[in-house]
């Protein structure tokens, strides 16, 4: 049985102030859904990183974004050695707004997956299709690409260490959900492009679905086998509405 999955990704929100009151009711947070045996974590900026970090030490904290080189002129960039030195140990990899706005690939986001893993560090790696994609009836062809792609030279060994989520992008931040039937066909389509890869190591990765997750509809989700958690946007930003994903999940 693979453990419920929480992760809230804040995206360009928050003033290291507004973190460090979330990061202080979090305390409360994280014990209510470790009563319920649920996992939960946040993506900062990076500029609030260690504050929700030195604040609560038993938080999963995750960055939004990495370099895979360890230093040199990539100015603007985060290295993993300045993530870890922070104590940070996740990052999200290839989420679709750095798809579309700063022109990541599926080989960049290998770069970075094989970066994190050889580092033992956690990929939070998003995949998912466009409207058009979607209307099209290429979900699936594309987000095979993007995980046998995203994914190429990762062991069995270290495929325990990955996290998968699928967040189709017409429904990120749009109010458009995709319904629970279609979110449960493609994660278990993803369990099984998984399985071809890695085995009997697919059974351990959790596969999480985001993309308008609400407290009033994570828990149709979280019913459905092959879904392991949610990556949450703005329902994740206030400590009130956190609570009630964690409540409702099951």
């Amino acid at each position: 049985m693979r453990t419920k999955l929480l992760v809230g990704n804040w995206k360009m929100n928050k003033t290291r102030a507004e973190a460090l009151d979330f990061a202080k009711a979090s305390i409360e947070l994280l014990k209510f859904a470790q009563s319920k045996q649920i996992q939960i974590g946040v993506t900062p900026t990076y500029l609030s990183l260690d504050v929700v970090k030195h604040t609560n030490p038993n938080l999963i904290v995750g960055a939004q974004n990495v370099n895979a080189k360890e230093s040199g002129a990539y100015t603007g960039e985060i290295s993993i050695p300045m993530l870890k030195e922070l104590g940070i140990e996740w990052s999200l990899v290839g989420h679709s707004e750095r798809r579309t706005y700063y022109a990541e690939t599926n080989h960049t986001c290998n770069e970075k997956v094989l970066a994190l893993l050889a580092n033992k560090m956690i990929p939070l790696y998003c995949v998912g299709e466009t409207l058009g994609q979607f209307e099209a009836g290429l979900t699936k062809p594309i987000v095979e690409a993007q995980i046998r792609e995203g994914l190429k030279g990762v062991s069995q060994e270290d495929a325990r260490h990955l996290v998968i989520a699928y967040e189709p992008v017409w429904s990120i931040g749009t109010g458009k959900n995709a319904s629970k039937e279609i979110a449960e066909d493609v994660c278990h389509f993803i369990r099984t492009i998984l399985k071809d890869l890695f085995g009997g190591a697919s059974e351990k990765i959790q596969i999480l679905y985001g993309g308008s997750v609400k407290p009033t509809n994570i828990k149709e989700y979280m019913a459905m086998p092959n879904i392991d958690g949610a990556l949450v946007g703005g329902a994740s930003l206030a400590v009130d509405s956190f609570a009630q994903l964690i409540e409702n999940i099951g």
